[in-house]
């Protein structure tokens, strides 16, 4: 599976047919209900509209930044302060971050090699940059669509320098562990000298499942990166935040790949309007994603598809999968149909092939699916299969 501006909304599957982007996304920009909305379906005028009331997160009669400083340290210090750490790094792109932040732990262990799982971000989605740009060597501690147990940690056969755990990890079906489970994870790599990096991209929507604060589930790690666009909606950016030394030696390496960026301002403001605005709302998204799930469940059963899955069953956070048995091109059909005729998107990213004759796609619920009750889902998955051909694959 491949991102488009690394952001869910996949050129992949049933996007290889001829126009059902297009169609898909004209159908998202006109439709009158949405289970989410994000920066990519709106035009530029819309989303330099995020910056309205900005002056309400920083004064904006400050200078403006020049290379990292001003409102750009105003986020970095923002961030170290809810997630509990020392400092904080800002980068332009996640990619860049987490190289950074793993080759500066190589640095430090004396050890090149980065412990992870196959279905990581790092692994699929970013050309084996970590060892092409980065210099490290990366070893699959599982494959399996979860993420790793402290046995797999504790007895695996090869040494390793840092072990990174992507929360929640999103291949898998944006899952998560529990925090007993995760406590236990970190407390083998420890056991084997080795240091403990998050990918949090994701990690601001994590603390309903795992029951625990951002500043607590971050404490569990020696480093932490997170993503600024994928559930607060900001322009961009990221962070890496940790201990003050690493912090300081990420900064000489951001400049040493590029991402000294002149002026970041923009990008900085849509941020911390993002964590002023949509971060208290995550909770909230997570509940309703569940709502949102048992109706896809309940739905599915009454209209008669004789196999079909949720998962996880109860969403760990406020994106999920859902799998299908139809092929990728015809589910991709029926999805964009509804959507074009009844001015509902119940489905509205891509289908991707996973077997013969199963296609799976992701569910995203935002603030827009808030005003989507159980029984509007239902009605949308009748109207939605209402599309489907009678006989499925196989």
């Amino acid at each position: 599976m491949t991102d488009t501006a690394d952001h869910d909304e996949r050129v992949a599957g049933d996007d290889r047919s001829t126009g059902i982007r297009e169609r898909r996304l004209a159908a998202h920009r006109g439709a009158r209900r949405v289970l989410a909305r994000f920066g990519f379906h709106r035009t530029l005028r819309e989303r330099l509209a995020l910056l309205d009331g900005a002056a309400d997160v920083y004064d904006l009669d400050e200078l403006s930044d020049v290379y990292g400083d001003g409102v750009v340290e105003a986020l970095e210090t923002k961030v170290a302060g809810l997630l509990g750490t020392e400092d904080a790094a800002f980068f332009p792109t996640g990619t860049m971050a987490q190289q950074v932040a793993l080759r500066c732990w190589a640095g430090r262990t004396g050890d090149r090699t980065v412990a992870l799982h196959a279905l990581s971000h790092p692994e699929v989605h970013e050309r084996n940059a970590l060892s092409e740009v980065g210099g490290l060597r990366t070893v699959r501690v599982t494959s399996e669509p979860r993420l790793p147990t402290a046995a797999e940690v504790r007895d695996f056969e090869e040494p390793f320098g840092a072990l990174m755990l992507e929360l929640p990890l999103r291949d898998a079906g944006y899952v998560l562990p529990s925090w007993e489970e995760l406590t236990e994870v970190v407390a083998a790599a420890r056991e084997r000298d080795a240091v403990v990096h998050f990918d949090g991209a994701r990690l601001w929507e994590s603390t309903t499942a795992l029951g625990h604060s951002l500043d607590e589930i971050a404490g569990l790690a020696d480093s932490v990166y997170v993503s600024f666009y994928k559930s607060l909606e900001a322009f961009g950016g990221a962070a890496v935040a940790g201990p003050a030394e690493l912090v300081e030696e990420a900064k000489a390496w951001r400049h040493r790949y590029g991402g000294q960026v002149f002026q970041q301002f923009p990008t900085a403001l849509s941020a911390l309007v993002g964590l002023e605005r949509e971060l208290p709302r995550l909770p909230e998204y997570v509940a309703h994603a569940r709502v949102v799930a048992a109706a896809l469940r309940e739905g599915f059963a009454s209209a008669g598809v004789p196999w079909a899955r949720v998962h996880p069953e109860v969403p760990h956070t406020h994106d999920f999968q859902v799998w299908l048995p139809y092929e990728a091109g015809v589910l991709a059909e029926a999805a964009v149909r509804a959507a074009e005729e009844t001015g509902d998107v119940l489905f509205g990213h891509a289908w991707e092939p996973s077997g013969p004759g199963l296609a799976c796609t992701d569910v995203h619920v935002r603030s827009a699916g808030l005003e989507w009750t159980a029984e509007d889902v239902k009605t949308a998955v009748a109207d939605f299969v209402a599309r489907l051909p009678r006989e499925v694959s196989g």
